[in-house]
């Protein structure tokens, strides 16, 4: 009897064990898995996630072939890249850049029609400004550069470049069409001043004994 007794204590015994073993097993599963599969999850998003972007800003490669756009932001001058978004028909992006620092810009909104609404960012992530202009026939843009709340506006006035052309220096000609007309406005002046000059001489004489070479004063 007492025999039984202890082969019921032992197996008893062994019951619990393998159950107390059973519950541990599963247990430690349980916070396993949770920690693998958040460890997956991290993997996943990094890998998802868009490069950290670099501060100070640098000009970027994706905006390097758009239309280029010169002239002055309040007192300084910049230079403009903007294009088309590949995903939005009538959105645009790309940046500015002082010429005098160098700080790069990156702007994106919407353009509709020859109206220009923007927002600028100087980190890549919080908004640091509004643009609204509107486009000229001849392709510059004009408007007004506003804060956030839309306080202290600053006018901006940009003209087109053409394809490799440099930046000129500020106030000069933006535009090749305009540096021509610049250039000619001295030429036209100077012969304009030329002619006076060549009608007195023309006038000044009259013809001796019919030899037309040969003038004598009046």
């Amino acid at each position: 009897m007492r025999e039984l007794k202890a082969i019921k204590g032992a197996g008893r015994r062994r019951g619990w064990l393998a159950t107390s073993a059973a519950v541990l097993l599963c247990a430690g599963a349980a916070m396993v898995l949770p920690a693998q599969a958040w460890a997956e999850s991290d993997a996943v998003k990094e890998l998802a996630a868009p490069p950290p972007i670099q501060l100070p800003l640098k000009p970027s490669p994706e905006f390097a072939k758009f239309p280029r756009y010169a002239g002055m932001l309040g007192s300084r001058q910049i230079v403009l890249k903007l294009g088309p978004k590949s995903d939005d028909p009538s959105g645009v992006h790309g940046e500015y850049q002082f010429t005098d620092t160098g700080a790069v810009i990156l702007i994106a909104g919407d353009r509709d029609g020859d109206t220009l609404e923007v927002e600028e960012s100087n980190d890549g992530t919080h908004i640091t400004g509004n643009w609204v202009g509107k486009f000229a026939a001849d392709g510059s843009v004009a408007g007004d550069r506003m804060n956030v709340d839309d306080s202290n506006p600053q006018p901006f006035d940009l003209k087109p470049l053409a394809a490799g052309q440099a930046v000129p220096a500020p106030g000069a000609p933006a535009t090749a069409s305009a540096a021509n007309k610049a250039a000619a406005q001295p030429s036209a002046a100077a012969a304009a001043a030329a002619a006076p000059a060549s009608s007195a001489a023309a006038t000044g004489g009259h013809a001796v004994g019919g030899v037309s070479n040969l003038q004598t004063g009046e």
